[in-house]
């Protein structure tokens, strides 16, 4: 049993490798990220720890002994000075920051915490003598004491504040080495990522180049006029409608070259020179090769958009055999038609769509505006030096439906416009005929018969460049004729 293959996409694909980049270049900054976030937090915790001690220093080292002096001086009682509350606070600052210091450093604020005891004994020795009126000299002496242990605790903290500005150096230090590993290993990882990419983007190429291949076989065998040629069924999933539309195209085309040998009416001879003229496998073939280029450069966005601008230019010049098509779907069709040649002719084309939704529900004949279209390109603007604009414009009026493509290009002489004119007059387009103007003939034909009108196609030309322009009745899907095909929109 034949084993069936997975379709893939070609955005899967990009996808794919876009997120195996972004794995590999982002987990090492987030690793990064968290690791000085963690030396960030640890240094501004031994910071905020140094500036708790720091203000006890003046606590220690000034307030306490100042209140003890102004007690046995006289000048403040016990419960005036706070003393007690100021020792008791001191040792609740030292015991909590204590706890939050790593145990190298927490020796200093041990004996700290001891010594404050030291001094709070001092102070008691002070209350007792005071409650029981002993000389002043005697309080004065324990003074002294009182200002040496508040030195000693003093000191003691200066210790811990050099231990711990000693310990955040070495902080920063490691800090300083994982930055600079970071940053190796970043770089490191941007070479493998680059290689890796190379790699990906070479297979991915090859995968959407290869069945982009066989669509250009197929379409020079079509445009050779081998006509049961046919597109085997792909794996890209952006190329499998287009693989289906080409195939359906080439069953239209084969159909309806069965269909004009027996049909000798010559309004469906020239329906079936009008298909061929617009269904140009060689417009075909050189959108292929330009998707090819595009998928070469690894051009994701620009494969993706030409892969639908050419699948909705078929499909709808198909229209599944209908002649007849809502406004809207002209109006895509030459859409899809410009945006394609504007890859081609991007540095001299410029292009305006001006067909306002309001008409779109509303039907036309199929494939009358992309031969003006094409005609203003190949004819105007692409002979002209510093090419030009087109403008596509449509309007309804009373009823009628009135359509322009106006270019700047090189424009005709009076003689040209002339001949032009004649050969409309004739009604006879064959490709032989010389001075191009094939799809303006042809148009012009069509609109006389289907629209059963004696008035087709104005042509305005000067050195400025050139309009083309026609009216017909404006029509909704209930006034086509029964026996006229057309399409569901």
């Amino acid at each position: 049993m034949e084993q069936v293959k997975k379709e893939k996409s070609i955005l899967g694909q990009i996808n794919d490798l876009s997120y195996r980049l972004v794995m590999m270049l982002v987990f090492p900054i987030i690793i990064s990220l968290l690791l000085m976030l963690f030396y960030a937090w640890k240094y501004h915790s031994s910071i905020e720890r140094m500036k708790t001690i720091a203000d006890l220093k003046t606590v220690v080292a000034e307030d306490v002994p100042g209140s003890t002096w102004n007690i046995v001086n006289g000048r403040q009682t016990f419960a005036e000075s706070n003393v007690y509350v100021m020792i008791r606070e001191v040792k609740n600052v030292i015991e909590t920051t204590m706890e939050k210091t790593g145990q190298e450093n927490q020796l200093s604020l041990m004996v700290a915490s001891r010594t404050m005891e030291t001094l709070e004994n001092y102070v008691d020795r002070i209350s007792e003598n005071i409650r029981v009126q002993v000389p002043v000299v005697e309080n004065e002496a324990v003074l002294v004491e009182v200002r040496d242990v508040a030195a000693l605790v003093d000191s003691m903290l200066n210790d811990y504040i050099a231990q711990e500005i000693a310990s955040t150096a070495r902080m920063s230090f490691s800090l300083m080495m994982v930055i600079l590993a970071t940053a190796f290993l970043e770089v490191l990882i941007v070479v493998m990522a680059l290689l890796f990419r190379n790699k990906t983007v070479k297979s991915t190429a090859s995968f959407v180049r290869q069945p982009i291949e066989r669509l250009e076989e197929v379409t020079g065998m079509l445009a050779q006029g081998t006509l049961d040629a046919r597109i085997t069924d792909t794996e890209v999933t952006e190329l499998r409608n287009l693989t289906q539309q080409v195939n359906t195209m080439a069953d239209h085309l084969e159909d309806m070259m069965k269909k004009s040998v027996q049909d000798a009416r010559k309004v469906r001879k020239a329906e079936l020179r009008t298909l061929q003229a617009q269904i140009n496998p060689h417009f075909l073939y050189n959108t292929l090769d330009a998707i090819v280029w595009k998928a070469e450069a690894g051009e994701k966005d620009e494969v993706i958009h030409l892969t639908s601008a050419l699948s909705d230019f078929f499909r709808i010049s198909l229209s599944s055999g209908a002649d007849w098509i809502p406004i809207e779907q002209e109006k895509k069709h030459i859409e899809g038609y410009l945006k394609i040649q504007q890859t081609r002719y991007r540095d001299i084309m410029q292009y305006e769509i001006d067909i306002p939704d309001e008409i779109g529900d509303y039907y036309i004949l199929k494939l009358l505006l992309q031969p003006l279209v094409e005609n203003a390109l190949y004819h105007g603007i692409k002979i002209k030096r510093g090419g030009g604009t087109i403008k596509v414009s449509g309007k309804m009026e009373n009823g009628l439906l009135t359509f322009s493509v106006k270019d700047t290009g090189l424009g005709m002489t009076e003689e040209q416009l002339r001949d032009l004119n004649e050969r409309m007059a004739k009604g006879q387009p064959t490709v032989s005929e010389g001075g191009g103007g094939f799809g303006l003939v042809n148009v012009n034909l069509r609109l006389r018969l289907y629209y059963n009108q004696t008035d087709g196609l104005t042509i305005k030309s000067n050195a400025d460049g050139t309009e083309v322009s026609f009216i017909v009745p404006c029509r909704t899907r209930e006034e086509i004729y029964e026996n006229e095909s057309v399409s569901g929109g």
